[in-house]
């Protein structure tokens, strides 16, 4: 299920102060991911057995750190500042990554498979707000909603889903990233 594009706001400056909202939440999302998978690498990198998710985890957060220089960048371009959060995302994002991390590989993998299904439907209603109005950007963000696409598809190849209570870990942790990208768009 795809998000519904927010209709456009009434009024002198609303498509600009729609762009921030877009862009100020896209960095914490960034931000929060290199996070996560910092939180997991430390767990798993350190304990022997975890060398292929550890490295599988790196590559991740690799293009992680990349989508996450390009929004700096168009934070700075646009006059943007990021959201207050930042500090609570960061410390929020490594617990989270560590604490999946030490109940086992396979539920480091939920933690992308349920991160990333949100993020690829959030990317989503963006990429169709944006098509006409900044095609370039809406371009970008297809772009990089690929890239989290192949991050949710390899944690499920990896076994994501049998993680122990994935259902309640998934479930929770959609929850949480519903309600960090509400709250990111607006402070």
């Amino acid at each position: 299920m795809t998000e519904k594009p927010i209709p456009p706001r009434p009024g002198l400056g609303a498509p600009k102060a729609r762009l921030a909202e877009i862009l100020r939440v896209d960095h914490a999302g960034e931000l929060g991911a290199v996070h996560i998978y910092r939180g997991q690498r430390a767990v798993l990198g350190a304990g022997r057995g975890h060398e292929r998710t550890a490295a599988q985890l790196a590559e991740m957060e690799g293009h992680e750190a990349v989508h996450l220089s390009r929004f700096d960048h168009l934070l700075t371009e646009h006059g943007v500042r990021p959201t207050a959060m930042t500090p609570i995302w960061r410390a929020a994002a490594f617990a989270l990554g560590a604490g999946t991390a030490l109940l086992g590989d396979k539920a480091a993998h939920a933690c992308t498979e349920a991160v990333e299904s949100v993020i690829e439907k959030h990317y989503a209603g963006q990429i169709a707000e944006l098509a006409e109005r900044e095609p370039a950007l809406a371009a970008e963000l297809s772009q990089f909603r690929d890239e989290e696409l192949a991050h949710r598809d390899q944690a499920v190849e990896e076994g994501a889903r049998e993680a122990p209570g994935y259902a309640l870990l998934s479930a929770v942790i959609q929850a949480g990233c519903r309600a960090a990208i509400k709250i990111s768009e607006k402070i």
